[in-house]
């Protein structure tokens, strides 16, 4: 599953492809693509004809647009008011990608992908027409037209905006270590406090978001932490360390793309990550830890798997 680092190449790629477009024409081609759309609200084409997008927004392992009023969207650029454009993110694009989900920007007349699920048009003041393609080979991902809630900090819904709102269906996820308003003291408190262990705690998303198996793994590696140590027994010390190293492992994995393990996990212009390259843990099973030379171990966890150096972290 694309975890923070994709989801971010994915929403960085697509901001100056749609931020001030406008949706001229939405074609649902796979009705599994839209089971997160409410349809006691609308149909979504028609929800999304004609709407202007004000930008891209991520949180954790979700993306959104915001969406200006329909009176907006049709206003030309130069008669908007800051405190009416303010008033007009009622509504967003959601968009998950689940397990294999991608948004890839075409040429109009680009044919369809195998897996493509929904197509958009948007014509952008300066780019002209485009499309957008969310093609999905395991059809887990989804888009929705989701209602936008304020949020309860009052800081920025997510990044890439600076509106304190976010979508309804996002409203659960906790902030991720990458996120300005994310608070540490509040993270930190959590994992002293609760029963559970350290790698359930870093999945948790309603704790902290968008770190999932690679980088979780990739970090209790830094930080020479057994996966499965009680939250309870870390101290002070150690778990900002272990912070300190998600947010490393995040910043390294975004500055190369991400990581792509098949052809799966690409950009809006198709290309590949390449943060495999640079994993110290995760699917190295059998292969000399890179610190201490001892063989690397697999281990059973959650359905999954957990990667780990049984001498550089040791359950304590």
């Amino acid at each position: 599953m694309p975890e923070l680092p994709e989801v971010e190449v994915v929403r960085a790629g697509l901001e100056p492809a749609v931020a001030d477009a406008v949706i001229s024409s939405v074609e649902v081609l796979d009705e599994r693509a839209i089971t997160r759309h409410d349809r006691a609200r609308g149909d979504m084409s028609a929800l999304l004809t004609g709407r202007r997008i004000l930008g891209a927004a991520r949180r954790g392992k979700f993306l959104w647009l915001p969406l200006a009023s329909s009176t907006a969207a049709v206003e030309p650029r130069a008669s908007w008011r800051p405190d009416k454009a303010d008033r007009s993110d009622e509504d967003a694009l959601l968009l998950h990608l689940g397990m294999s989900g991608q948004v890839l920007l075409r040429d109009p007349g680009a044919p369809l992908e195998r897996h493509a699920r929904v197509r958009l048009m948007v014509e952008h003041p300066v780019h002209g027409e485009l499309a957008v393609h969310f093609v999905d080979q395991r059809t887990f991902g989804s888009l929705a037209v989701d209602r936008m809630l304020p949020t309860p900090d009052g800081a920025a819904g997510g990044f890439g905006v600076d509106q304190p709102r976010l979508p309804s269906q996002v409203a659960h996820i906790a902030r991720d270590p990458l996120d300005p308003a994310f608070d540490d003291r509040r993270f930190l408190t959590a994992l002293a406090t609760r029963r559970t262990t350290v790698k359930r705690a870093l999945l948790d998303q309603t704790l902290v978001s968008g770190v999932g198996n690679i980088y979780a793994d990739e970090a209790l590696w830094a930080a020479r932490i057994h996966f499965d140590q009680p939250t309870a027994r870390l101290s002070t010390r150690k778990a900002r360390e272990l912070l300190a190293e998600v947010r490393a492992v995040l910043h390294k994995a975004l500055a190369e793309g991400g990581t792509s393990f098949d052809a799966q996990y690409v950009n809006v212009n198709g290309a590949s990550g390449y943060f495999a390259h640079s994993l110290n843990a995760y699917g190295r099973d059998g292969q000399p830890c890179p610190r201490c030379g001892t063989a690397m171990v697999r281990a059973s966890f959650m359905n999954r798997s957990s990667h780990y150096c049984p001498r550089c972290q040791r359950l304590r």
